[in-house]
C-alpha cells in the first residue's frame, strides 16, 4: 500500500496566491484554466473568495482546472505528463491513498502553511480517460479535450477536511513553508523526491522539495503508518 502526499490547488506559482481558511474550513481554490474545462469559479461557489485571495486579479467567471473533483462522497483526480509518469513507476494503483494538500492562509493571521484538505482512496484507475467523465453539470477536465497519451483518471471514495485542525497542518508552526513536521515513520520508510539525508531532520522534520506534484511513500503493511493514515481519513472525514 501507497501514501501519496499529491500538491493541488493555488500555490505562489498557480493561482499567486494561498486558498483560504473560511469558518474554520479549508477551502482549496482550484488552479485557473484557459481550456479543458466548462467549470467557472462562480459554478464552484467560489467566485467571491477567488475575487478575494487574487484581489480581483482572477475573476468569478475565468474557468478552473476543478481537480480533485469532490461530490456525493466520490473522488475523481486527473493527472497527465511527468506526474503521472511518476506515479506510474511508483507502481500506484488500487488500494493507495491519496492525500491531498495546498497551500493555505490562516484566518486570523493570514500565515501560509502548507495542510492537508482532502483524501481519496483509489478504488478504479481510466485510462485512457473516458470522455465526459463527472457529474453531468462539471464534466472532470481529464476528460475533454486533447491530452497526452500518459493521461489517466483516479476514482474512488472521498471526501474534504471540514476543518482546519492542527493535526492536518503540514508546516511547521513558524514555518518556513517548506519545513514540515511528518509522523516518524516516513523517515524510516522513505518518501520519493526525498532521497537527501539533508531533507531529514529527527525526529519529526522534513524539508520537502519545492519541485514535484506527487511524492509517495511505500508503506506497505506497515502497522505504525497504516495507523497514522486511518486516523488522518478519520480526521478529514469528521
Amino acid at each position: 500500500m501507497r501514501i501519496i502526499f499529491s500538491r493541488k490547488g493555488f500555490d505562489t506559482a498557480a493561482g499567486g496566491a494561498a486558498s483560504p481558511i473560511v469558518g474554520g474550513r479549508p477551502v482549496s481554490l482550484p488552479i485557473p484554466a484557459l481550456d479543458r474545462s466548462r467549470t467557472t469559479y462562480a459554478q464552484r461557489g467560489l467566485g467571491d473568495l477567488v475575487e478575494v485571495a487574487t484581489r480581483g486579479r482572477i475573476g468569478r467567471d475565468h474557468l478552473c482546472h476543478d481537480d480533485p473533483m469532490f461530490f456525493d462522497g466520490r473522488c475523481l483526480f486527473g493527472q497527465d505528463g511527468a506526474a503521472q509518469g511518476h506515479l506510474r513507476n511508483q507502481g500506484v494503483g488500487i488500494g493507495d491513498v491519496f492525500l491531498f494538500f495546498g497551500l493555505f492562509a490562516e484566518e486570523a493571521t493570514g500565515e501560509r502553511h502548507h495542510r492537508i484538505f482532502g483524501a481519496m482512496t483509489v478504488e478504479a484507475v481510466h485510462t485512457p480517460v473516458p470522455a465526459g467523465i463527472g457529474p453531468m453539470e462539471r464534466p472532470h477536465p481529464h476528460g475533454l479535450g486533447a491530452w497526452g497519451s500518459g493521461n489517466c483518471l483516479y476514482e474512488g471514495p472521498g471526501a474534504l477536511a471540514r476543518r482546519a485542525g492542527p493535526e492536518l497542518r503540514l508546516t511547521r508552526p513558524g514555518g518556513p513553508l517548506r519545513q514540515w513536521i511528518v509522523p516518524p515513520w516516513l523517515r524510516r520508510i522513505g518518501l520519493s523526491y526525498h532521497g537527501r539525508e539533508d531533507r531529514w531532520q529527527a525526529p519529526d522534520g522534513l524539508a520537502i522539495a519545492s519541485r514535484g506534484q506527487e511524492f509517495v511513500a511505500h508503506v506497505g503493511d506497515d502497522a505504525e503508518a497504516l495507523d497514522w493514515r486511518r486516523g488522518i481519513l478519520a480526521l478529514i472525514e469528521g
